[in-house]
């Protein structure tokens, strides 16, 4: 068993000191980085003296369990990659720490960062999981991360589903390489609530093949700069925008199609049912003086303003005499012409004569027998 400890750093350090003629003490005490990669390491022991300590590396060993780190308040990067972690712990004092490597352990879910409001990127690609397992994240950790993780590496851990992820709003890089994502729906849905993504590397899941993959994930984020290790020029991105506002338009002009043929064939249908039907009766408005009386006209709204024409016409058409009194008129008498006021002659002029059909210049040949008793004195009228 190796540990890291005081002494371990002691007799790694045995050069350099004598070079710069210091003691142990002040040694540890200026000590601010710290190699102990590919060591055999299998246990983190007292480093307290080493206060100043901001960045420590310790990837490629044996390390079972995060320890003893309590007293590094200056800590602000912690590589612990390809190790045989299985718990992430003991991290809460750490309070400065902005970057956390943990990729190649046995992790099988991310908890334990609750305090760390600093931690800027977190890498656990490549997790050590049982067969069938994937990597599950604690939501309590996810919430304290929304508003500072901006680095997020996750590649190889059997991620089916991303959507817990999208409360990390201020990502702008995301590794998922060689996970098991497949809904293009689901993965454009958290793409598109990362407005600060530039980074994205999803190589090695199905969703990379399906069709115009790379186009549909571009057109998803504007900010988006490198997809799959390659870059994005503007003039890709310029001409996938605009082919996607193009598509965007086509489908709304669809629907707004849709929606004008559903609403004329409603319209037609309602036609078709009151067809040989009456019109429902029009009711007064609640509360108005038409309702007080059953059998009082209702005036319609159109016609508020125009009252007093309609009174007017009701007066007229009272004051006329019923039919029934009329005289009736004589089918003998002559009738008289009628003038328009385009051909009625002026007054200075005489009127022309009434002139009934017997007043005819042809000479008129009479029987030769005596007339009839009731033909005497008898006028034919005008026709």
């Amino acid at each position: 068993m190796v540990k890291l400890n005081t002494d371990l750093i002691a007799r790694a350090s045995i050069k350099t000191r004598k070079q710069k003629d210091e003691s142990l003490a002040l040694y540890l005490k200026k000590l601010t980085h710290l190699y102990f990669s590919e060591k055999n390491i299998d246990q983190i022991d007292d480093l307290s003296q080493c206060r100043n300590l901001s960045v420590l590396y310790l990837y490629d060993n044996h390390i079972s369990r995060i320890q003893n780190l309590g007293f590094a308040a200056n800590l602000t990067h912690l590589y612990l990659q390809n190790n045989n972690i299985v718990r992430i712990e003991n991290l809460n004092q750490l309070r400065k720490l902005s970057k956390l490597y943990l990729g190649g352990n046995e992790i099988s879910v991310i908890e334990g960062l609750d305090k760390l409001d600093s931690l800027k990127e977190l890498h656990v690609d490549n997790q050590k999981l049982p067969v069938g397992e994937r990597l599950l994240f604690d939501p309590r950790t996810l919430a304290s991360l929304s508003t500072c993780l901006q680095v997020l590496n996750v590649s190889g851990n059997c991620l089916d589903d991303i959507n817990e992820l999208r409360i990390l709003r201020d990502i702008m890089q995301f590794l998922a390489s060689d996970n098991k994502l497949k809904d293009m729906k689901g993965v454009a849905a958290v793409i598109k609530s990362w407005r600060n993504l530039w980074r994205l590397e999803l190589t090695g899941n199905p969703i990379c093949h399906k069709a115009k993959y790379r186009d549909r994930i571009i057109v998803l984020n504007e900010c988006l700069a490198v997809l799959d290790g390659k870059e994005i020029n503007d003039t890709e991105k310029k001409f996938l925008l605009s082919w996607k506002e193009a598509k965007e338009a086509k489908k709304r002009q669809k629907l707004e199609d849709v929606e004008r043929h559903r609403v004329s064939d409603i319209y037609v249908e309602d036609r078709g049912n009151q067809n040989g039907k009456e019109l429902p009766p029009v009711h007064p408005p609640n509360g108005s003086r038409w309702n007080r009386n059953p059998n009082s006209i209702y005036v319609m709204p159109a016609m508020v303003g125009q009252r007093s024409k309609f009174d007017a016409i009701l007066a007229k058409s009272a004051s006329l005499p019923p039919s029934a009194n009329r005289p009736k008129e004589n089918p003998l008498a002559v009738t008289r012409r009628s003038y328009t006021d385009l051909d009625r002659p002026p007054k200075s002029q005489a009127r022309p004569p009434q002139h009934s059909t017997i007043m005819d210049n042809s000479p008129i040949n009479l029987p030769s027998r005596e007339p009839d008793a009731d033909m005497v004195n008898h006028i034919i009228p005008a026709s």
